[in-house]
Parts: structure tokens; sequence; C-alpha cells
């Protein structure tokens, strides 16, 4: 795998252009099948055109290895033009080098063991009121609640307001959301049209949260109060553009992804009762019943290698995007200088080597004996990996833990008949008709 000179007479990988301009992006986008049809002709390794760029798509725990620990030699994080200009242009998600890795260090700090632990007591409240409302109700689409509760958490903790799924705020974020990972077309009815709007008019929310803020003695119990201290290698604090920014990435990364993987834990829990069973079990004997403790999450050891494995057979991203920005040669083939290459989480989970029996659902490979996670190095990348492994990794465990202490000890939960099961895959996995269930 080195670097190459481009009159390399190594030839490109195989694959297909598509149509001209838009290449192959609206089968990427609405065949769940796109990537599987892809490497079942071609192997681990192809070029298709998305997005306009010609891209190259890299499978599998090695791909992952060589991307990973080459950012900023070969390759730098990129991002469809769409959700460039949706996250702002000064959102960490959008930088790399040595600005990226400030910055990075920067936010970190409201994801740090100390910060997370004092998250939990509003995370255990706002997933009690939540249990108490799903209770009443008893028959619902839970995907949408749980929009709502993961929303609420994350309003919560990073920026101190409470019942946000309520306000305008949230109408403004579900229609950004829409628009992510879209054709970049800007007119009034485009989904990224209208993202573009509602982008300004949540900066606009923020921007009143972040003023009031700096008006009021410091208090350092959520996230953006932890940014506002903030000071980076030279002393300076960030600037009020840039925490709209960030808190705006805070606000997506804390809330999409993590909807994703609990609608996929209440999910596979209705239709493995055996496995919920032993959940269960633990959650008794733990004996959670009064408030929750960092010392007692630590202890949900089986829950733990549950959710390992949810994130494993339905990861919440399925990949991520790097820019070739030195020619290098992976596998036999050449990769070119300005194309895409496109990593996959979700493929990368189905490696037989690793995962045997993939398509089953069994929390058995991440016991202290098997440790599937640790067998290759980056083979399990629910979370990415490398210098941009997802930061709020810890943020998202923890909430996770909480939501499905507090359901399996205090609720039962069955599927309604007749309804659609089928994964929508962007930009997170959910459940056609919105995982309607009965609880009890």
């Amino acid at each position: 795998m080195t670097h190459l000179n481009s009159k390399s007479s190594l030839s490109l990988p195989p694959g297909d252009k598509g149509l001209p301009f838009i290449g192959e992006t609206v089968s990427f986008f609405f065949d769940p099948d796109f990537t599987k049809k892809k490497l079942k002709k071609y192997g681990n390794i192809f070029r298709t055109n998305i997005f306009g760029n010609d891209t190259v798509t890299m499978i599998g725990a090695e791909a992952n290895q060589f991307l990973f620990r080459n950012e900023n030699k070969y390759v730098v994080s990129t991002w469809p033009k769409s959700t460039r200009i949706l996250l702002g242009k000064l959102s960490l998600a959008v930088k790399d080098g040595t600005f990226h890795t400030s910055r990075r260090t920067l936010l970190f700090q409201a994801f740090k063991p100390r910060a997370l632990d004092s998250y939990i007591p509003k995370m255990t409240e706002i997933t009690q009121k939540y249990k108490n409302k799903w209770l009443q109700t008893k028959e619902f689409a839970w995907y949408p609640e749980l929009r709502d509760y993961t929303f609420d958490v994350a309003c919560s903790l990073l920026i101190s307001t409470e019942n946000a799924s309520q306000t305008k705020l949230a109408t403004y974020f579900e229609t950004w959301c829409k628009g992510l990972f879209s054709l970049p077309i800007n007119l009034p009815w485009t989904s990224f049209g209208k993202a573009l709007k509602c982008r300004q008019k949540m900066l606009q929310e923020i921007e009143k949260i972040i003023i009031k803020r700096q008006q009021e003695p410091s208090h350092q119990n959520d996230a953006l109060g932890i940014l506002l201290e903030a000071k980076d290698e030279e002393g300076n604090s960030l600037t009020l553009e840039e925490l709209k920014d960030q808190i705006l990435l805070l606000l997506f990364a804390g809330h999409e992804t993590l909807t994703s993987a609990m609608s996929s834990f209440v999910l596979l829990m209705a239709q493995h009762p055996d496995i919920l069973d032993k959940v269960r079990k633990e959650q008794e004997k733990l004996n959670n019943t009064d408030s929750l403790t960092p010392e007692k999450i630590k202890e949900m050891t089986y829950l733990e290698q549950v959710l390992k494995e949810v994130l494993r057979l339905i990861p919440p991203v399925g990949g991520g995007f790097r820019k070739v920005i030195k020619e290098f040669e992976f596998e036999g083939y050449r990769i070119p200088k300005n194309w895409t290459v496109q990593y996959q989480i979700a493929q990368t989970h189905q490696q037989n080597d690793t995962f045997p029996n993939y398509q089953i659902f069994d929390p058995e490979r991440f016991s202290p004996e098997n440790m599937a996670n640790k067998q290759k190095s980056f083979g399990y990348v629910p979370f990415g990996g490398g210098l941009r492994e997802c930061l709020g990794k810890e943020f998202a465990g923890l909430e996770m833990k909480i939501f499905a202490s507090i359901l399996v000890l205090n609720c039962h939960w069955e599927l309604l008949p007749d309804q659609n099961l089928e994964m929508i895959t962007i930009p997170s996995p959910r459940p056609r008709d919105g995982l309607k269930v009965k609880i009890f």
C-alpha cells in the first residue's frame, strides 16, 4: 500500500459509472441492497459514482485500518455536499488537520467521565417521564416517540432546554435532518432548500440561548456551559458563530443515531424474548430500583454485550466518506487523487471471518470469552475509528444503558401485527412503519 506515480500500470477498481452527472446516486439512496449487489458482483472493493464524484467503496477491517491510519496522509474526511453545507463551515465534522484536532480536544471536555457522570440524574429523570407516558398510552408507533425522547435528553444536557421536543426547535430540526443527505438543489420545495431555511431558524434559536447564557454567571452543568468556559492552546474561547455550528453538530450526533440504536434495541428484544429475559434478570439482580449510579451502570455487563450486538447487526451509521489527497494503492488497485472513498460499517459487520453467522443476533459474540470486537483491528466499528471516531460514543452508551435498564425493569412490550418492519436506511436505519408496539 504505497504512494504511486500516476503513470502506474495498476488498474482502477472494477465498477460502473452510472448516468451522466448523477452517476448512481439514486440507486445508492433508494436501493437498500445497493452495496450488497455490488459486493456480490465485484468483491470488497469497487467503484461507482455518487453525488457526481468518482467513488471507491472499500469494505472490511483491512480497508478500515488503512483509511483510519492514513488520515491526513492519503485521505481526509469528507461529506456529501448537502451535509457539509447544512452542518456549517465551522462544524468540527467538516474540518481536518490541526484545527480538527484542537477543536476535538475542546469539545471532548463535554464527554469526559466526570461530565458524563453528572448527566446520569437528568437522563434518568427524562427516561422515567417517557416510560410513564408510554405505559399510559399503551399502543403507539415507538420510533417517533424515541425521536422526541432523545431530542429532549440532548437539548436538556447540551443546552439546558427542557421539553425541547415540544418547541419550534424540534420542528426545524426534523426538516433540517431530512435534507442532510439529499441532492444539494436549493429550491423552496426541495428537501435541501427546506433544510437550509430551517438551519437558519435553528441557529437563531441557538444564538438566543447562547447569548442569554453568556450573560449569566458561569455554570458547567451542561455541554454548553463547558464549551463557554473552554479555551484552546492559545487561550482563545470559541466564537459565537463557531459555538452555534458545534452545538448543532452535538444535537445531531446526540439524537439521530441514538434514536436508531434504541429503536433497534426494542425491536430486537421483542424478537428475542429469551435474550430480553436474561437482560431483565441481570437488572433485577443489580437491584436498580433506586437511583442509578456510575458504579451500577458499569456492572451491566450482559446488557453491554447485547447493546454491542445491536450496534453490530443494525449499525446506526452505514459508513463514512474520505477524500483522496494523495494517490495510493490498495489490494492491487490504484485509487486516484481527488476521488472519494467510502468505508462501510454495515458490510464490515457482516464479514464471516470476524462474525460467523453474521445474520444471527447473538450477544455471546461479545462475551469475555469471545470478545469479537477485539479480534480484528477495526473489524467492529459502529462509531467509526481513528482520529474521527465518534466523540459522543460514551454519551450514547450511557443513554442506551439507562434507557434499557429502566425499560426492562418496568415494561413489557410486543410488536403489533400487520406492520412493515423493513428498514429505511438513510440517514439512519428505522422500521418503515415507525415500529408499532403495545406496552404494558
